[in-house]
């Protein structure tokens, strides 16, 4: 049995061997001994008063949390859910009902004009007092506006200490990228957060049978393509998801049951959607699709 002089040992002799082959550029930082020693205790047997697999789990996210921006974990553009500065109260009780968040963005002519937010707080004080102001301008505060390359630990502090948790990400030119909420960055550390309010979410990418796939639109089109078929690509590089893809390929957005076919063969049918985004497809292999005929 190795005893821990010979793990000690064999560990001076590596990191000798290392210095002389590479130098001392070689030498691990903090974050990569923490990530080999986590890597080494998964491997082992567990001891007593050990970290838990959670809370292994939750370092190594943390261990990324740094290189991580705000583009990198924002919601993205075509799945922002936002009401127009011209919507009505009653409107937009239903459109929070709707969406089931506690916070909305609004915009003026396009979602590249966002002019504020509404949190939910707001609208239900004014539902139930009727003294109060319920025009838009009147329950709209103001969200952060951050770049798209903005560090993690930046905005986390930025929100924080301006206590507005809600961000909109702009691209270099302005435009509205995405939409990021105080709860996006702490997920990126502990997980996904569910509450009593949030349904069982339908998995991304599903077989139903032989050739016939459902699949959340949002799904990304490499994942699709490493466990569909590789030929599911699209001729704009712009596009990154399966319900971008049907999109471009139809020109509009399908409402449910419609479809558009893909020049590999692939059918493309819509299975979900409203009058923003499609949200479920369903795929038809080139097979069925000549059996079918």
């Amino acid at each position: 049995m190795a005893t821990r002089q010979d793990d000690d040992g064999g560990s001076r002799l590596w990191r000798g061997m290392r210095h002389l082959i590479f130098g001392d550029e070689a030498e691990p930082t903090l974050r990569d001994a923490i990530e080999e020693a986590i890597e080494e205790a998964e491997d082992s047997r567990p001891v007593a008063g050990d970290l838990t697999p959670s809370e292994r789990q939750m370092l190594k996210n943390l261990l990324q949390f740094g290189d991580q921006t705000a583009g990198d974990i924002c919601v993205t553009r075509g799945d922002i859910v936002a009401v127009p500065s011209s919507i009505s109260f009653d409107d937009l009780v239903a459109a929070f009902a709707d969406a089931g968040h506690s916070r909305l963005p609004v915009y003026g002519e396009s979602l590249d004009e966002m002019i504020g937010m509404v949190h939910i707080k707001d609208v239900f004080m004014a539902s139930v007092d009727a003294a109060r102001d319920r025009a838009i301008g009147a329950l709209m505060r103001e969200p952060l506006f951050v770049p798209e390359s903005m560090g993690v630990i930046e905005l986390l502090a930025r929100m924080r200490t301006q206590r507005i948790h809600l961000a909109i990400v702009v691209d270099e030119f302005g435009g509205t990228e995405g939409l990021v909420t105080i709860e996006d960055v702490v997920e990126e550390i502990v997980g996904e957060i569910e509450d009593e309010h949030d349904e069982a979410e339908t998995g991304m990418l599903t077989l139903l049978e032989e050739g016939l796939w459902d699949a959340d639109a949002r799904l990304e089109l490499e994942d699709l393509q490493e466990a569909v078929d590789a030929r599911l690509v699209a001729e704009d590089d712009e596009v990154d998801t399966v319900g971008g893809l049907a999109f471009v390929l139809a020109g509009r957005i399908l409402e449910p049951g419609a479809s558009v076919l893909h020049p590999s063969g692939w059918r493309i049918e819509c299975v979900d959607a409203d009058d923003r985004r499609i949200k479920r497809v369903r795929l038809h292999a080139p097979d069925l699709e000549a059996a079918a005929e």
